[in-house]
């Protein structure tokens, strides 16, 4: 190695070190302290060491609101997570369309979203999903119900009014980093697609979405990380409400942690259960999404 290299690889690692000493010390050793949290039991600030170190995690195995919450979680997940990504997906190749008149106020109303504040937007959607709200008068003026539907007090519903709030919000975000995608395709594939007879579905389904994969893979892992560590919908639309039957697992962390009686170990071991659910989720979309050979 040269002196010239030697002096730009110290350059780098100057400006890397900074950075990596950040991500250690509000990263990883605070993940490291929380291991060591779910190993121990106690209420408050009252802690030892559990007997077994694994009761916490035994513990889950057993507690049936925690199951109840995963089952939540993975609820929103199967069914908001392809939605909203389909829906982003065709919004962008529409969006993308060099035809479209005033692209850049449909980007920016699809977009803006997720730029609302969670508060604000979980309590616009209590009230149009209120008892009076404008959702039930809509529906009854359309006679399509005779009462009003309580929304926010019964599983399904509540449920339905998260997914609705979930895909109201993120759909927008996605789309973007496929219209991002669009704009470095190879368009002449997708002429010669044209040429060759194909039509707009095969081209979008043979031409576009393969070479959107890895934008896509990209935004599947994000969402899919996201959802697991979904706390804010369901605080703030039904708090978890009726009976825990819309409650994440991170609302359910929450709960334990810093609602009625403090439970930190208990908490800490739900919080590895969570990061190991997106570890290991994360990694089976990469290996079925990366089809390069080898």
């Amino acid at each position: 190695m040269t002196r010239s290299e030697r002096r730009r690889n110290l350059t780098g690692w100057t400006f890397l070190l900074p950075a990596a000493g950040l991500i250690l010390v509000m990263s990883f050793i605070p993940m490291f302290q929380a291991f060591l949290l779910s190993l121990k039991t106690g209420r408050g600030t009252r802690l030892r060491l559990a007997d077994p170190l694994w009761m916490n995690y035994q513990r889950l195995i057993d507690d049936e609101i925690f199951i109840l919450t995963m089952k939540n979680t993975f609820i929103y997940l199967i069914v908001q997570v392809p939605i909203m990504l389909v829906l982003a997906l065709i919004l962008s190749v529409l969006l993308n369309d060099p035809k479209l008149r005033f692209k850049g106020f449909w980007r920016t109303s699809i977009f803006l979203p997720c730029a609302v504040s969670l508060v604000s937007y979980s309590l616009v959607f209590r009230t149009l999903f209120a008892n009076d709200g404008f959702v039930n008068d809509a529906l009854m003026w359309l006679h399509l119900i005779d009462t009003p539907i309580n929304w926010l007090s019964e599983t399904g519903t509540a449920r339905f009014v998260i997914i609705l709030g979930l895909l109201w919000r993120w759909t927008g975000y996605n789309m973007v980093f496929y219209l991002a995608g669009l704009q470095n395709l190879d368009h002449a594939t997708i002429e010669a697609a044209r040429i060759d007879g194909a039509s707009s579905w095969q081209t979008f389904w043979y031409v576009i979405v393969p070479q959107l994969k890895p934008m896509i893979l990209l935004t599947a892992i994000m969402s899919t990380n996201g959802t697991l560590q979904l706390f804010d919908e369901s605080w703030n639309l039904t708090r978890g409400g009726p009976s825990y039957t819309s409650m994440t697992m991170s609302h359910y962390l929450y709960e334990l942690s810093f609602l009625k009686s403090p439970n930190f170990g208990y908490a800490s071991a739900i919080s590895y259960v969570i990061l190991m659910l997106v570890a290991v989720l994360a990694l089976i979309q990469m290996k079925v999404g990366d089809k390069r050979d080898a």
